[in-house]
């Protein structure tokens, strides 16, 4: 009857692990990367922060065009008291004034970004209305003006922005493919914190029935005085030690999950079943092509770039910004009547040309401080930019050097887990007939516990090490290309 009984429960355990295991979804690690690619928070950030470059890209290129704007004052009433000179009596006199006053315009302009001038055309229409004892009105009218602005000897913006603003914006690309890989490699870290969580609360399950089996043994074993007292409360010692030890690790398993399925934004109701990856990939990173592929498509090169245009754009700002000197000069017509036609009618010509000029006499040196200073800071700027790219080809050749070796470890550590398992079931099975003590089981145990977590480990590293170097080179050494996508986001 027991053995029906047991056979039963069996077959009910063995149902319900099978629906279990079909219900349960199955993520491996390529497919975590996807998903957090496409939902994690990392994501969306990397998304808005390439959103970001890109409208200033945008406004970048706008700014290259003609634009074309509207001036205007729709109505501008006064009422009040001013002062006037009386001819006649040769005095100034308050007077009442009112009037209304109201003007537009059109400009249509477009910057030279060779000289750092501007071009223009523009009209303007104006009216005026007085009230009181001067009572009358007038139209002043531009038909059409053209015009060009230019600071003489004096720093050109567009030139400069011409250098770095498509610097910035492909940079802004490389950071958004960097930022992928960088998800990548931050999505290894959960996935294999919570293999390693799930394993080590399977072996914690295991442990407890296995103490629970040897301490009944133990007492049956006891009666026969075939054990002595120390061992079997030693036992009984491990079995509560093992329940203590599944409690632990189940808070462990909850968290790490909790993390992975939050990572992944994922439905934390359903029950995600993780796959270790099969094999690596038969993989070698030569470090020369490595450092070559780093200095082509890392984001971290465009940045020096930036930063030392940046810092040569403020020297030659300094320097001449000694004196202020510009130049405008505009050709039109306008016309000036009583009327709306008569503005218009038989217009006059228009010519203005503006010279400006300001030279510094006695500045105590302030302009020169500015231009050390500029200078220094481009010293300082090229040092800085020579350290971080000696950092960040170090950090990549460690990475390599890591990633290389770690596929042996790999197979290391694989053969050291079989063997620590085959010894502790021996040891097991021997324990369990009387062919071996307590201590020899323990530390079966515990070299096999240790081979698990060194197994997982290394494949933790070998990934993380991978998908570190495609972040520092955003390239494929699988596909043997570089790697990209359509940034048709828009």
């Amino acid at each position: 009857m027991r053995f029906f009984l047991s056979l039963l429960l069996c077959t009910i355990s063995i149902t319900n692990s099978y629906l279990n295991s079909q219900n349960k979804k199955i993520l491996d690690l390529f497919h975590c990367i996807e998903l957090a690619s496409d939902s994690s928070l990392q994501a969306f950030i990397a998304q808005n922060y390439y959103q970001s470059g890109y409208w200033e890209y945008r406004s970048y290129k706008a700014a290259r065009l003609p634009a074309l704007s509207l001036r205007t004052t729709p109505l501008q009433y006064n009422r009040n008291i001013v002062k006037r000179y009386d001819f006649q009596e040769n005095i100034d006199v308050y007077r009442t004034q009112q009037s209304l006053y109201s003007s537009g315009g059109l400009t249509l302009s477009q910057n030279f970004d060779l000289t750092g001038g501007t071009f223009f055309v523009d009209s303007e229409l104006g009216y005026i209305k007085n009230y009181g004892e001067n009572n009358y009105r007038q139209f002043n009218a531009v038909p059409i003006r053209f015009g060009y602005s230019q600071a003489l000897f004096g720093f050109n913006a567009f030139k400069w922005e011409k250098k770095i603003e498509p610097l910035k914006f492909e940079k802004v690309k490389k950071q958004f493919l960097y930022h992928q890989q960088e998800i990548a490699e931050t999505t290894v870290q959960y996935f294999f914190n919570y293999v390693q969580a799930h394993k080590e609360y399977d072996l914690a399950l295991e442990n407890l029935l296995s103490a629970d089996t040897l301490y009944t043994i133990s007492l049956e074993r006891q009666k026969i005085s075939a054990i002595s007292e120390a061992d079997v409360l030693t036992l009984k010692l491990d079995k509560i030690n093992t329940q203590n030890t599944l409690k632990s690790v189940e808070l462990g398993l909850k968290d790490t999950r909790f993390a992975l399925l939050t990572f992944l934004n994922l439905d934390k109701e359903k029950e995600y079943s993780l796959q270790l990856p099969k094999n690596t990939d038969d993989i070698f990173i030569p470090v020369n092509d490595a450092l070559l592929y780093a200095q082509r498509n890392n984001p971290d090169y465009l940045s020096h770039q930036q930063e030392i245009l940046e810092a040569e754009r403020e020297v030659d700002r300094s320097r001449k910004s000694v004196f202020d000197a510009s130049v405008s000069a505009s050709v039109g017509f306008n016309q000036v009547a009583d009327n709306f036609g008569g503005a218009y009618r038989k217009p006059l010509q228009q010519d203005i040309i503006t010279v400006s000029l300001t030279i510094p006499i006695l500045d105590w040196g302030v302009k020169k401080g500015k231009i050390n200073m500029a200078k220094s800071n481009l010293g300082v700027v090229k040092f800085s930019v020579q350290q971080k790219k000696q950092n960040l080809e170090q950090e990549l050749l460690s990475a390599i050097d890591n990633f290389n070796n770690q596929k042996e470890l790999i197979v290391s550590a694989q053969e050291v887990l079989l063997l620590a398992d085959e010894a502790y079931k021996i040891n097991k099975k021997r324990f369990v007939v009387g062919k071996t003590d307590i201590s020899t089981l323990s530390l079966s145990l515990s070299r096999y516990k240790e081979a698990q977590r060194g197994y997982i480990s290394a494949l933790k590293y070998y990934w993380a090490s991978y998908f570190k170097i495609r972040k520092m080179t955003l390239y494929d050494f699988g596909k043997q290309e570089d790697i990209s996508i359509q940034f048709n986001l828009y």
